[in-house]
C-alpha cells in the first residue's frame, strides 16, 4: 500500500534528502522544509521504496501538498 507524504505547513523545500528509487526505513528523512527560519525534517512513517518525489529544492509547498510517495 502506498504512503503519501504530504506537507503539514506552508514552507520552502530547503533540501531533498532522498532520491527516487531508494529504499527508506521508518523515520528516515525525505525532505527538509524551511519555515520562519526553522528547519523541519519530513520523515517517513513506514518503510518502502520511494517511487515518486513530487518536489524540488526551492519549491514552495502549501499545507496538504504531496511531497513524495513511498510503496
Amino acid at each position: 500500500m502506498a504512503e503519501e507524504i504530504r506537507a503539514e505547513i506552508v514552507a520552502n523545500v530547503m533540501k531533498v534528502v532522498a532520491a527516487e528509487g531508494v529504499t527508506l526505513g521508518d523515520g528516515d528523512p525525505v525532505v527538509i522544509l524551511e519555515s520562519m527560519k526553522m528547519e523541519i525534517p519530513v520523515l517517513t512513517e513506514g518503510s518502502g521504496k520511494l517511487t515518486r518525489l513530487a518536489v524540488h529544492e526551492g519549491d514552495v509547498v502549501q499545507e496538504g501538498d504531496l511531497l513524495a510517495v513511498l510503496e
